[in-house]
C-alpha cells in the first residue's frame, strides 16, 4: 500500500508536470506535426524507417516545446501586464524562471541530439532552427513582422522532415515551408488582434498595431489564400490526388468559417477561431494525405 507521503509526492510530480505542459502549450503542437508528417511521408513515399521516424519526433516536440517555454520566459513581464494573459503560470508565480530555463536547455539539447541521429545535413542546420526558435521570442520588440517569423520558424518542421528523409533540398517541402509560413502567420495576426490597445500602450510591434484592425484582418485574409492555392499546387507536384484535394476544399471552406467569426471582442471565439479550427484543418489535411500516400 503506498504512503500518503508518497501519494503526495507523486501527485505534486504529475502536478507539476502538468503545469510545463499547459506552459508550453502543448497541444499546439498540432499546428507544425501535421505538415512535418506529411512531408515526411512525400518524401520516403510512405513510412521511413522505424529509426528516422523516432527522431523526427523527437526533434519536432523538443524544439517546438523548447522554443514555446522560452517564449513564456521572455513575454513574462508583458503577459503579467497584459489582462488577457495576467493568469499564465509565470505571472501567476506557479512556475519559476529558473524552471523555465531548465526545460529551454533540456529541449534544445534534445532537439540538437536528435538532429544529430538523423543524418549530418540536419545536423549542421539544427543551429540555424534553435536561432530562429530564439529569436522569434523577442520580435514584437522591434517588427511588426513578427507573425511572419514564427511562421517561418514554424515552417522548418516540414523542411526538416523532408531533409531527414532524404539529405536533399526539393520543391514540395518549400512549398510546404510557404504554406505554413502563410498559415501560421495569418492565424496569429487574427489572434493579435485581441492585444491592439495593449500593444499599442507598450510600444510592443504587430500587424494589427501598426494597420490597425480592418487592414490586419484583410492581411490575414490574403496570407490564407495564397495558402490555400498553394495546398492545391501539391496535387500536381507530388503523388497526392483526389482524397488530399477533398481535404483542401473543406480546409478553403473551415478558413472562411474562421474569418467569419473573428470578433476581437470575445475571448472564447477567437481562441476557436485562431487555434480550434486550424488544429481541426492541419489534422484533417494531415489525414487526407495520409490516406492519399498509403492507400490510393
Amino acid at each position: 500500500m503506498e504512503s500518503m507521503a508518497e501519494k503526495r509526492f507523486f501527485k505534486k510530480i504529475y502536478d507539476k508536470i502538468h503545469q510545463y505542459g499547459e506552459l508550453v502549450m502543448f497541444s499546439h503542437t498540432l499546428f507544425s506535426l501535421p505538415f512535418a508528417m506529411i512531408a515526411m511521408f512525400l518524401a520516403a513515399d510512405g513510412m521511413p524507417s522505424l529509426r528516422i521516424f523516432f527522431w523526427i519526433m523527437v526533434c519536432l516536440f523538443a524544439g517546438r516545446n523548447g522554443a514555446n517555454a522560452l517564449n513564456r520566459l521572455v513575454d513574462r513581464k508583458y503577459d503579467a501586464m497584459n489582462p488577457r494573459t495576467a493568469d499564465r503560470h509565470m505571472p501567476r508565480g506557479v512556475v519559476k524562471p529558473y524552471e523555465v530555463l531548465l526545460i529551454t536547455g533540456f529541449a534544445y539539447a534534445v532537439f540538437v541530439f536528435a538532429a544529430y541521429q538523423i543524418n549530418w545535413i540536419c545536423f549542421v542546420l539544427s543551429p540555424v532552427a534553435l536561432a530562429l526558435f530564439t529569436l522569434y521570442s523577442f520580435t514584437k520588440r522591434f517588427t511588426w513582422l513578427c507573425h511572419i517569423i514564427l511562421g517561418i520558424t514554424c515552417a522548418g518542421a516540414p523542411v526538416g522532415a523532408w531533409l531527414a528523409v532524404t539529405g536533399t533540398f526539393a520543391l514540395p517541402p518549400l512549398i510546404l515551408a510557404a504554406i505554413v509560413t502563410l498559415w501560421v502567420g495569418g492565424f496569429d495576426i487574427v489572434y493579435g488582434t485581441q492585444d491592439i490597445d495593449f500593444d499599442k500602450s507598450v510600444h510592443l510591434h504587430s500587424v494589427p498595431e501598426r494597420f490597425g484592425l480592418k487592414h490586419a484582418l484583410l492581411i490575414a485574409k490574403g496570407m490564407h489564400l495564397i495558402m490555400w492555392l498553394l495546398l492545391w499546387s501539391l496535387v500536381f507536384l507530388t503523388q497526392l490526388s483526389w482524397v488530399y484535394a477533398v481535404g483542401v476544399a473543406v480546409s478553403g471552406f473551415l478558413l472562411a468559417v474562421e474569418h467569419g467569426i473573428v470578433d476581437p471582442a470575445h475571448r472564447k471565439k477567437m481562441n476557436f477561431a485562431a487555434y480550434h479550427i486550424n488544429q481541426i484543418i492541419s489534422v484533417m489535411l494531415f489525414l487526407a494525405a495520409a490516406v492519399d500516400v498509403f492507400l490510393i
